[in-house]
Parts: structure tokens; C-alpha cells; sequence
């Protein structure tokens, strides 16, 4: 059988066994070892087993369950609320200051975070009853929560960014700090469209002076509380902001970095909002166990996966082909954003970045495109994924956090935000200087 045709089967099969809710480990694992079955034989057992322990054998990958506690020490905390209450102070001036400030409140807890269900959960169960009793439309409370917890994969230090780094061997270092700017410019259209919603929709009281009345209050009744927030907050950035600079200084590996910023932070939630108890410890460690396993086991199938397809010689037909084409470059990779866009639609990140990156990787780089700058175009398209059905795991997020708004109404209030990313994705085309300016300027 030829590698198109063997490749189009394999396909076939992951798609069915994912349609009927096989675990997309399970379901790439269960792909590869019957396609190597079919065409190696029995012995390819034992081979099947070695892959699947040597990938993921790697140090680099320690780093990946550090960052995991670091966010889940963070999530499990009240670190969210205090992080919230301070936006919301210095921001609610602004035009539809209480969304706006939760778009804010999402890019910093990204950064906290490095996860973005974590972001959307922990940002929203404060902000969407918040929004909600204020007046603002359902649409605009449920969109902005959903949209601005998808900077979590963007914003450094972000799991999927070192995944990438580990399966296309560039630095992880360089590929942080090469979203920094294109995730903050993303937060920022998130933040414009937020203000543009409100005033279309309206519906909810004046926002300038119910902040301003809310500003007077708070200066005369609450600012301590709410300085005291801003406190207990800065020591957890002060850790990003130490990660960041190890890792862009070579102080560090990704992974010393890691353990280091999850002990610190698993330490600041202990000390500064006294979880001495057992119960909230084994909350974070559980949580960072179950993610962790499941995102190494996700890692573990598809490198299997890759394998296969290399065995098999499926890669190397497919590249070469599409390499073949006598297309513009442009063109080129509109097609690979549409094939990453609908991929997002059905796949979590980390599978699509593990699964796609052997066939892509050496197709971008024949193509004379930058792997960095490639590497945030790729990581904004699955972002694309989690606020769009089928799977849209952000959706159903915020559907369980207010199970009164419709899933119409969060859909409806999150496809804007779809665009603005749409949006973002061209401007990097157009200004490749977005994503590579501050890398080239940090580290050369």
C-alpha cells in the first residue's frame, strides 16, 4: 500500500475512534500500533514500547509538571480574587471598565497560570456574577472571560510554548519571550472589541460614573483591603518575572526554572494566605497530577504517532508533495492556518502541537519562514479552538461557571473574539517583527 493511501486510513481511523469519545491518548496510541502491526508484523511490539518510553524520558520534560503545580499552586489560591479586585479599582474608569479589567485580570493570570481553562475558570467565577449583576449583557460577560482566558497558552510561561520548543528543538527561552508581545497586542484587541461590545449592546449602567462612585467608596472605605490585595499579588509576579529572566539571562534551564518558580509559589500560597490545612495541599497536588499524567500521556501517543508516520514513510510522502507544489509561500501557509484552525476546532493544544509538528516543522523551514514567529502564529489558531464548537473546552468552562446564560449566548458573545485573533494572526503576517522583535533585541 502506498504512504498516501496507508496515511488517509490512518486518519480515518483517529477520526472515528475520537468521534465515538476514545481518549485522543488512547486513540493515537490504538492508530499507530495497528498501522505498524499491518505493516511490520509482531515484532513491532517491542519497538512500539520503547518509543513510547524513550520520548518522553527527556529532562526537558520535567519542566511541564513544574509549571503545572506552579499554576495549580496559583489557581487553587485566592490569588484570582486579589488579582481581580485590583484591576477592577484602577481600571474601572475606563469604558466598560468591569470588562475591561477582566480582559487584564485574564493576561496576568495567564502569565501566573500558564494554563487557560485555569485563567478562565478562576478569573471568571469572580467576574461573569460580577458583570452580570452591573447589567452587562450576558453576551459580553460570558465572551470576554472565555476569550481572555485563551491568552493562558500565549502569554509566558506557557506549557504548549515548551512542548513546541521540545518537539521542534528550538528554545524555549526565545519562544517565551516571543509571545510576550504578540500576546499582549492580543489582549489589547480583546480589550478594544470589549468596548465596542458594550457600547452596541449597552443595557448597563453609565460606566464612567458607577466607577467613579465605585473609586470614591473604595478610596473612603476599602482602599486598604484592596492595597493589601495588590500586596499579596506582587510576590507571585515577581516570581514570573524571575523565571522570565533566568530563562532569557541562561541563569537557568526550562526546567531548574520550573521547579524553582513551582516551589516558590506552592511556598507564597502557603505563607501569605495561610493554607496550612491538608485539604487545599492535596487539592493542588491532586490537580497537578491528573494534568500532568494526562498531558504526558497525550505526549507519550503522539509521539508513537510520529514515529508511525515516519516508519511508514507517511511524513516524508506528505511533505515532499506539499513541498512540490509551485505555490506562493503565502499561500502555502494560509493553508497550513486553515488545516491548524480546523485541527484546534476538535484537538487540545498540546495534541495538535505534538501531532503536527514532525510533518509542518520541516515545510515552514523549507519555506523560509521564521520557526519562533511560526511557533506564536500556531499557538494563536489553537487558541481559536478553545471558544469554537465542537469541543471549545473554554465554552463549557464558563457554561459551568453561570449555567443560566445559554451556550447560544456565550457562543454568540465569543465569536467576535475569534476575529480579533483572526486578526492578530494577519498582522503577524504582515509585521513578522511582532513576535521577533523583542527576541532579537533580548537574546540576539
Amino acid at each position: 500500500m502506498d504512504p498516501i493511501t496507508l496515511g488517509i486510513i490512518v486518519a480515518v481511523g483517529l477520526i472515528v475512534l475520537m468521534a465515538i469519545g476514545t481518549p485522543i491518548a488512547f486513540a493515537l496510541g490504538g492508530v499507530s500500533l495497528m498501522a505498524l502491526l499491518y505493516d511490520r508484523g509482531m515484532p513491532e511490539l517491542t519497538y512500539f514500547g520503547e518509543t513510547f518510553f524513550e520520548r518522553i524520558a527527556e529532562f526537558g520534560f520535567v519542566a511541564i509538571p513544574m509549571f503545572i503545580l506552579m499554576g495549580a499552586a496559583v489557581a487553587s489560591s485566592p490569588t484570582g480574587r486579589d488579582l481581580y479586585r485590583s484591576l477592577d479599582l484602577w481600571m474601572g474608569r475606563l469604558p466598560a471598565g468591569l470588562a475591561v479589567s477582566n480582559i487584564g485580570a485574564c493576561s496576568i493570570f495567564a502569565a501566573l497560570s500558564g494554563s487557560s481553562p485555569a485563567t478562565c475558570a478562576a478569573i471568571g467565577k469572580m467576574g461573569i456574577p460580577e458583570m452580570r449583576t452591573r447589567g452587562y449583557p450576558d453576551g459580553v460577560a460570558a465572551g470576554c472571560i472565555a476569550a481572555g482566558g485563551t491568552l493562558g497558552i500565549l502569554i509566558p510561561p506557557s506549557v504548549t510554548m515548551i512542548i513546541y520548543g521540545i518537539a521542534s528543538e528550538t528554545s524555549i527561552g526565545r519562544l517565551f519571550i516571543a509571545g510576550v508581545v504578540p500576546g499582549f497586542m492580543l489582549a489589547g484587541l480583546f480589550m478594544i472589541w470589549t468596548i465596542i461590545a458594550c457600547k452596541l449592546a449597552g443595557g448597563y449602567q453609565n460606566p464612567a460614573a458607577e466607577a467613579a462612585g465605585r473609586l470614591k467608596e473604595t478610596v473612603k472605605a476599602n482602599v486598604d483591603s484592596n492595597l493589601k490585595a495588590v500586596v499579596r499579588v506582587l510576590p507571585f509576579l515577581a516570581v514570573v518575572a524571575g523565571i522570565l529572566f533566568a530563562l532569557y539571562g541562561g541563569v537557568a534551564t526550562p526546567s531548574e526554572a520550573a521547579g524553582v518558580g513551582a516551589f516558590l509559589c506552592l511556598a507564597l500560597a502557603i505563607l501569605i494566605y495561610r493554607m496550612w490545612q491538608a485539604g487545599p495541599i492535596k487539592l493542588i497536588m491532586r490537580d497537578s497530577l491528573r494534568e500532568s499524567v494526562m498531558i504526558m500521556l497525550v505526549i507519550a501517543c503522539a509521539e508513537v504517532f510520529a514515529y508511525a508516520l515516519s516508519s511508514l514513510f507517511i511524513t516524508q510522502t506528505v511533505a515532499g508533495a506539499i513541498a512540490d507544489l509551485e505555490v506562493n509561500r503565502w499561500v502555502l501557509m494560509g493553508v497550513i492556518n486553515v488545516f491548524l484552525l480546523v485541527a484546534g476546532f476538535f484537538l487540545p493544544p498540546v495534541a495538535v502541537i505534538v501531532m503536527t509538528a514532525p510533518i509542518l516543522l520541516p515545510i515552514i523551514l523549507a519555506a523560509d519562514f521564521d520557526p519562533y514567529w511560526f511557533a506564536v502564529v500556531l499557538t494563536i489558531n489553537l487558541e481559536i479552538g478553545l471558544i469554537t464548537p465542537p469541543v471549545g473546552l473554554n465554552l463549557f468552562i464558563i457554561k459551568g461557571i453561570a449555567p443560566d446564560i445559554s451556550l447560544r449566548s456565550i457562543l454568540t458573545g465569543s465569536l467576535p473574539y475569534a476575529l480579533c485573533m483572526v486578526l492578530a494572526i494577519v498582522l503577524l503576517c504582515l509585521f513578522p517583527g511582532i513576535a521577533l522583535w523583542l527576541p532579537d533585541l533580548i537574546m540576539g
